[in-house]
């Protein structure tokens, strides 16, 4: 059997483990909703007197343009700018379909996931291109290899790049996912189980991972950058077609706070280190040498490349469906218009 055949058998296995996935996305419909009528603007306003938008630990980006201040600056006081944490992308996701944000940070598979599922998100920027995923064991643990997780009790976040991380990695060392447990813990809580030994492994996310190997001596076993989507900054369809002029505000203020961070590195460190609450070493370590910001930001055939590998296993796993819906939701999660046009000098 094929390396590619054998994923997705093991992935029907894990039918049951993944019950929490859909709570993600399952109940947002097939079909996606109407676009509204786009919101005519005056001359010298805005769209909207609101822009809700979160931030996250795990997009850097967000953290920079929050601390910054440049929405607010560059919109003024006709548009209030609320930022709401996202803890992950299952709630980033779970925000978007609320509408209790305009635009959200998931992984890249996690944004199709929910699109697949009806939800009406479009993918308008690549924040980043990172290594965030990895398998780790406690610090005095005698597992030093994939091979040898056979048998153990591994704690993931179902419905995450460390969740497919996982899958893909238990794939090519040839190990079963019925000869493995999978335990779903949010990744705070993966984390947590892992330190005090009530699981074997578990399949973080950085900067928890990056936390978890300074603080508590955790070990790396496996890390394959391959192995994670990337990150994608996604906005509702009804957010898009109203607010055309907020979300190129939005992409604008990312493409500035990119080249600002690349620009200033040890002071975006600092950011994450403030706003994770973790040590500034611990920060460096994410942002400089697990994440990777010098990228191309406009979606498209790198991103697709992996979400190709991803997608059919959420049929397979009965999160989708049918491969026709991954298959439409690819052919219309980009949304490019806003990076295409921007401007970086209208910020701040």
């Amino acid at each position: 059997m094929t390396s590619r055949k054998r994923f997705i058998s093991l992935a029907a296995i894990a039918t049951a483990a993944v019950i929490a996935l859909t709570g993600c996305v399952q109940g947002e419909g097939s079909n996606l909703a109407a676009e509204p009528e786009p919101t005519s603007t005056l001359p010298g306003t805005w769209s909207s007197d609101t822009l809700n938008i979160d931030f996250a630990t795990y997009n850097p980006l967000s953290l920079i343009i929050k601390d910054q201040g440049w929405l607010e600056s560059t919109l003024g006081d006709k548009v209030t700018v609320n930022w709401v944490q996202s803890a992950g992308s299952a709630a980033a996701n779970e925000a978007l379909k609320a509408g209790s944000i305009d635009v959200g940070s998931t992984a890249g598979s996690a944004a199709l996931l929910a699109r697949s599922n009806g939800s009406p998100i479009q993918t308008i920027d690549v924040y980043s291109q990172p290594n965030w995923s990895a398998i780790l064991v406690g610090p005095n643990s005698t597992i030093t290899s994939v091979a040898d997780l056979k048998g153990k009790n591994i704690a993931a976040n179902a419905g995450t790049d460390p969740y497919f991380f996982l899958l893909q990695t238990l794939d090519e060392a040839g190990i079963g996912l019925d000869e493995v447990t999978i335990t779903q813990l949010q990744h705070a809580d993966g984390k947590t189980a892992l330190e005090a030994g009530t699981v074997d492994a578990w399949a973080g996310l950085d900067p928890l991972l990056s936390a978890s190997v300074v603080n508590a001596g955790s070990k790396i076993i496996y890390d394959n950058p391959d192995f994670n989507s990337y990150g994608f900054l996604n906005a509702t369809e009804s957010f898009l077609t109203k607010s055309p002029d907020l979300a190129q505000v939005v992409v604008d203020a990312y493409e500035k706070a990119r080249e600002w961070a690349i620009a200033n590195p040890d002071d975006a460190a600092q950011i994450l280190a403030d706003v994770a609450g973790i040590d500034l070493p611990i920060a460096e370590s994410v942002l400089i040498d697990r994440t990777k910001l010098d990228i191309d930001p406009k979606p498209g055939k790198a991103q697709t490349a992996v979400l190709k590998i991803i997608g059919p296993v959420f049929v397979t796993i009965g999160s989708v469906a049918d491969q026709k819906q991954i298959d439409d939701a690819l052919d219309t999660l980009y949304n490019t218009e806003f990076i295409d046009n921007v401007d970086t000098s209208l910020i701040g």
